[in-house]
């Protein structure tokens, strides 16, 4: 049993009041705060970090939409307008493997802000929600930790998209979350300087790297055999000669990845290239070491690329992103839980509120949507249980672990944002709880905003 203190009780001051209050502001919970304001809403967004963009800011995961071939169907929406955004404000650079923009880490910081201030969110930044508000079973705002302290925020409308089931978990929602030992691996992302791009693009010409390649080591992917023969950015060579040379140890062997783009200024940025299984990113002593042990393997690979890869000779670390990146914690127990003959075989619902590309990336699966085919994303797949007033956005909506796999990717999560923001709008405007609002009259809304819904 460990010790306890015992708080006193205090009287926390309520600091605001809105419509809509947004709680994270990544891929999902920026789509919302910006859906449910242009939808007419009173809007809130409530972040910790001072940024908004989450795991594309604050982790640094730039390729927003890699998934992107010749064929593919997408939403469109906001998950569309931030790259089209970005490339207008200069903060996107084409993607290495696809037909996509990668978003600038830096430079999306201020796409952000512009976005936000364009559509009359108020944002709170470097407030951390420590407690849902909660009226029996209704949520009614949330208490947030800064350095004013503690502080009340209320709501009519309260999302979740905190990437973890934070606010749900608390408020007494069901939740399920992976075994430590089963969670997708978490990524310290990195990007580089000094790189010579016309020898290292040579290297990469003169030996081109598919998805097949994916599957070597401690790696094994399972495709649908059409991705086998496409390019890949895929980087595994040098380190296995690291290794041979004892750069980098024997009981490492996870050091691999892909590279997003590499410029003329030298930068190549996006190294996804180090993963750490077993962190579990609800508890802060598995990140804190995860974060110390993914800067130590970062170093390594960086001089692998030193020794190894040509054009990477002089290359030195840029900078690593803000926080840790974590694939996989808590998903809610949803009215809908999407499965994995969902996110397989285009999977269709009545509540749909967007669609999205046959796309899975996770658990040892990669299949990339080449031929047109897309699922559906059901409304009940964001409504939690056993909680009124609170709708889920991003990666902790309802599913299982191939579904999450889908809908954990951040343009997904830009799905079930722009759904969640446009029907809490609707549920403030017509005095209804978000799971009483007319589907129609959702789905027909969330058009409007340039969303493919069927």
């Amino acid at each position: 049993m460990h010790d306890v203190v015992t708080e006193p009780a205090r009287a926390v001051p309520v600091i605001h009041r809105t419509g809509v209050l947004v709680v994270g502001s990544g891929p999902g919970g920026l789509a919302a705060a910006l859906a449910a304001a242009r939808a007419g809403a009173e809007v809130t967004l409530v972040e910790r970090f001072g940024c908004m963009g989450g795991n594309i800011t604050t982790v640094g995961v730039e390729g927003f939409a890699w998934y992107r071939h010749p064929a593919t169907v997408e939403a469109g929406g906001l998950g569309r307008e931030f790259e089209e955004r970005a490339k207008a404000m200069g903060a996107a650079v084409p993607e290495s493997q696809s037909q996509s923009h990668e978003l600038d880490s830096e430079g999306f910081k201020l796409v952000a802000d512009r976005l936000v201030e364009e559509a009359g969110v108020r944002p709170m930044l470097h407030r951390l929600c420590v407690a849902p508000v909660m009226e029996g079973d209704r949520i009614r705002g949330i208490v947030t930790e800064s350095k004013a302290g503690r502080e009340a925020i209320l709501a009519r409308v309260v999302i979740d998209a905190t990437g973890d089931a934070d606010i749900a978990h608390r408020a007494g929602a069901p939740t399920r979350k992976t075994p430590p030992e089963e969670m997708q691996a978490a990524s310290v992302m990195f990007h580089l300087a000094g790189v010579d791009k016309r020898r290292f693009l040579k290297a990469v010409e003169a030996d081109p790297q598919t998805y097949a390649d994916w599957s070597s080591g401690e790696w094994q992917v399972e495709t649908t055999g059409k991705e086998d023969d496409m390019f890949s950015p895929f980087l595994r060579k040098p380190f296995e000669k690291a290794a041979e040379a004892g750069i980098i140890p024997p009981h490492i062997n996870t050091i691999g990845g892909t590279w997003g783009a590499v410029h003329d200024t030298g930068e190549l940025t996006y190294m996804n290239l180090v993963h750490l299984p077993g962190v579990d990113g609800t508890d802060p002593e598995s990140m804190t070491r995860a974060e110390i042990e993914g800067r130590a393997q970062a170093m390594m690979a960086i001089e692998a690329l030193r020794r190894f890869m040509p054009g990477c000779e002089g290359a030195r670390l840029r900078n690593f992103g803000m926080t840790i990146g974590i694939r996989d914690t808590r998903k809610i127990d949803a009215h809908h839980n999407l499965t994995e003959a969902d996110v397989r075989h285009e999977g269709r619902f009545e509540d749909t509120i967007g669609i999205y590309p046959e796309f899975i990336d996770g658990y040892g699966v990669l299949i990339l949507p080449t031929t047109g085919r897309y699922m559906q994303i059901p409304y009940r797949a964001l409504l939690p249980k056993r909680v009124r007033g609170l709708l889920v956005a991003g990666r902790a909506i309802g599913g299982d672990r191939i579904a999450h796999a889908a809908t954990r990717n951040m343009a997904a999560c830009a799905v079930t944002g722009q759904g969640a923001g446009v029907a809490a709008a609707l549920a403030v405007a017509t005095g209804r709880d978000p799971d009483a609002v007319d589907i129609g009259a959702l789905q027909d809304a969330i058009a409007r905003q340039g969303v493919r819904v069927f």
